[in-house]
């Protein structure tokens, strides 16, 4: 190429210029039209969004940084001598601070407690003290103390840990060497010392405007049986039975009771004295599965969408007067009923067993609208389920009759302690040493 242009004509060149000026033309219309008229960025290319002004961060109202805390031991770090000169150095001031927070862990106390016989001149009589089991810290005979028994309970109930695992934390953490049947006794002993507050949280129960009531399973000795729970937001009461029947329920609710239950559908509750609240959640989740089955029906998601619309018009009313919460919830009654009437007798119907159920407890949905204090859904019985749920999977169960009841009394008094916001070890130790001065 090179050779072409050196030996080309004038004629040829300047033909050769006038080419590639046209060619450099074309190429900058192009650019200018990519590029837009006014230049800049091409008109394909997304704007950039505009700087907005920085606001001004909200003030919160609760700091999320730990605060400091009171230092229970203060340590101080100087320097003895210069680095570069080795000079003594003297003096100082305080240059920054670190808080650093450490556990340290406990240690076994074998405390021997001494009485002294001492002998009095003029009554001729030999005097020793009597010491309670409140001033030696024991409950009954035992070598324990009240803290190491609320420990283990502790442990085993609400961090709900198996004896073999308590064992080895007491050995490694306190150096505490204690067999599995010692564990089970200072267990047994917290159970019949909490018996009287048991009876006291049975009566409580019994006299409750509210309770939230459910089952799961649970096995004894292999064998397949039900725990029972009643709840309310300040109280846990627990009972062990094989059957699942009624009368379980009844044996623990009493004749008497004149609150309002609330429950699943479940027939064991039907025929509880005072009034009844279904839980809403159920049904909510059963009119869910329906709709999916139901996938290509349009009337059976219409119908389902129909009856969640009345139950949340019924959540969302406000009016505190209680002749007019009284007449909404008659209101929603003769709405839901009016849904489920066409078809609880069609057999052909997907919706027929839930319109059936609907139609027959629709009396028992809306009690939440006329007393405040019901709550629309059984969440508070389901939650109390669950760390025994968990401790059954953990532990598969108990092994007997008395395990269970001991199993039951614990979960009892701990779950009320823990739903009224108590220190859970303080709260055992208190029992205990109150037992001893009963």
């Amino acid at each position: 190429m090179e050779n072409e242009l050196a030996n080309a004509s004038r004629e040829e060149l300047l033909e050769i210029i006038e080419t590639l000026l046209a060619r450099v033309a074309a190429l900058e219309a192009e650019n200018a039209q990519l590029r837009g008229k006014g230049g800049g960025a091409p008109v394909w290319v997304k704007a950039n969004r505009p700087k907005r002004a920085k606001q001004p961060r909200k003030p919160r109202q609760q700091g999320h940084v730990r605060k400091l805390e009171t230092p229970t031991e203060v340590q101080e770090h100087a320097l003895e001598v210069g680095p570069d000169c080795g000079r003594k150095l003297s003096g100082g001031w305080e240059h920054g601070r670190r808080q650093v927070i450490e556990i340290t862990l406990p240690q076994v106390r074998v405390i021997e407690h001494r009485s002294v016989a001492r002998y009095c001149g003029v009554c001729r009589k030999r005097w020793r003290p009597k010491i309670s089991d409140a001033e030696l810290g024991v409950e009954g005979k035992r070598r324990f103390g009240v803290g190491v028994q609320s420990l283990v309970a502790s442990l085993h109930i609400a961090g709900r840990l198996p004896i073999r695992i308590i064992r080895q934390l007491l050995a490694e953490l306190c150096g505490l060497q204690i067999s599995a049947g010692e564990i089970i006794a200072l267990l047994d002993g917290v159970a019949t010392a909490g018996q009287q507050q048991l009876a006291r949280l049975q009566e409580e129960i019994r006299g409750s405007p509210v309770v939230c009531t459910d089952e799961t399973g649970w096995r004894e000795d292999g064998c397949n049986g039900y725990l029972w729970s009643f709840s309310t937001p300040t109280l846990r009461y627990f009972r062990f039975r094989r059957s699942r029947a009624r009368k379980v329920a009844e044996e623990v609710m009493g004749e008497a009771f004149a609150g309002v239950t609330v429950s699943d559908f479940y027939a064991a509750y039907n025929q509880l004295p005072g009034g009844h609240q279904r839980c809403w959640a159920h049904l909510l989740r059963d009119l869910h599965t329906l709709k999916e089955e139901q996938a290509k029906s349009a009337a059976v998601a219409a119908w389902t969408e129909a009856v969640a619309a009345v139950y949340g018009r019924a959540t969302a009313f406000t009016d505190a007067r209680p002749k007019a919460r009284r007449q909404a919830q008659l209101n929603f009654e003769r709405e839901l009923a009016k849904l489920a009437q066409p078809y609880r007798s069609c057999a052909a119907a997907p919706q027929r067993r839930l319109a059936q159920r609907i139609y027959r407890f629709r009396q028992e949905l809306f009690r939440f609208v006329a007393d405040p204090r019901v709550p629309a859904t059984n969440n508070l019985a389901e939650r109390t389920l669950r760390p025994p749920v968990i401790a059954r999977k953990i532990s598969g169960g108990t092994r007997s009759p008395k395990g269970s009841a001991t199993h039951t009394a614990l979960m009892s008094l701990f779950g009320t302690w823990a739903a009224q916001g108590q220190n859970l070890i303080a709260s055992c130790q208190s029992l205990l040493l109150a037992s001893t001065t009963a």
